[in-house]
């Protein structure tokens, strides 16, 4: 898989138009296929694309050829990554969980705390002072994607944007839907097997609900690109809903698609099929980059807060 992503890198398959940048579906298209051949170079794929949008949105660069980057943004309460100002600039110390491509990536946006404040930072990975922690990933599914813990280690790093700018910016919310072009990507590719396979009834009806399930998750995906074109600062203040929205829709279909192929053509595939089981497994943990519920109600709360409509908001 490595290898993989790095001829993409270097090919410079890698470099995919920016969210509402007038190319958004062919953004997610892209991401969608890589993740339909293989679900951790997509899962991969869609991080580096994410960094260079948000270099390019806050102003922190560029993203070479040949460079692979990753977003290593999760916060949990303990541990704390903390950054620092001192005379030779910024620097980072602590670990930092939840690190994808920990191993492969060349370059990563970290997010930090500085005092009381939250912070995005740019850092070359090719310090001795960053060091990935061994026997931190135990995951079967998504096991390549190396996303185990980093330690830093008075890191040098560089700030992109002020303080909360990661979280506050459009692109944010923007950049969540490309998580769920990969996941449309990755369920196609398990509903494939059950296309090929389908022989009776009960095949075929699990097959009718689930590309009817990847149909609607599609056309939402589609409009919602079409949408982030049209609006891409966001001035409607639409995007949370938006992203909320897709991905609770691209959610269930490829949940759906996992459990009826399942239910269609038994433990025969999991078991005979290396492919299929390492697309199932790869696919159900990526999927649970979803909050699950938690973000169900906070989809819930920001539609609460608008006067009802049974048409959806443009």
């Amino acid at each position: 898989m490595a290898g993989a992503l790095r001829r993409l890198a270097d090919s410079g398959r890698l470099e995919l138009p920016y969210p509402g940048s007038g190319r958004t579906i062919e953004r997610w298209r892209r991401l969608a296929d890589l993740t339909f051949g293989n679900v951790v170079v997509g899962r991969m794929a869609e991080a580096h694309a994410d960094a260079a949008a948000i270099l390019a949105e806050l102003g922190g660069g560029v993203v070479e050829r040949g460079q692979i980057w990753g977003v290593w943004a999760a916060e949990p309460p303990k541990p704390v990554l903390q950054a620092r100002f001192g005379s030779g600039g910024w620097t980072l110390a602590g670990r930092k969980p939840w690190c994808s491509g920990a191993t492969i990536c060349t370059h990563a946006l970290v997010t930090a705390r500085a005092g009381d404040e939250r912070r995005l930072f740019a850092v070359d990975l090719d310090q001795s002072s960053v060091r990935a922690v061994p026997g931190t990933w135990h995951a079967v599914g998504m096991q390549e994607s190396d996303s185990g813990a980093v330690d830093f280690t008075a890191a040098v790093a560089e700030p992109v944007g002020g303080p909360g700018a990661y979280l506050t910016r459009p692109g944010f919310w923007h950049g969540a839907v490309g998580v769920a072009a990969c996941w449309y990507g990755g369920a196609a590719a398990v509903a494939r097997t059950l296309h090929d396979r389908a022989t009776d009834e009960h095949a075929l009806a699990h097959l009718g609900a689930v590309l009817s399930g990847l149909r609607a998750a599609a056309l939402c995906l589609t409009d919602a690109a079409r949408q982030i074109d049209a609006d891409p600062t966001d001035r409607s203040g639409l995007a949370r809903i938006r992203a909320g929205t897709v991905r609770a829709v691209v959610e269930d279909a490829a949940t759906a698609t996992i459990d009826r192929v399942g239910r269609a053509l038994g433990a025969g595939p999991l078991c005979a099929d290396a492919e299929h089981a390492h697309r199932v497994a790869d696919l159900t943990v990526y999927l649970r980059q979803s909050h699950a519920e938690r973000d169900l109600a906070d989809l819930g709360r920001a539609y609460a807060e608008k006067e009802f409509s049974w048409l959806p908001n443009h």
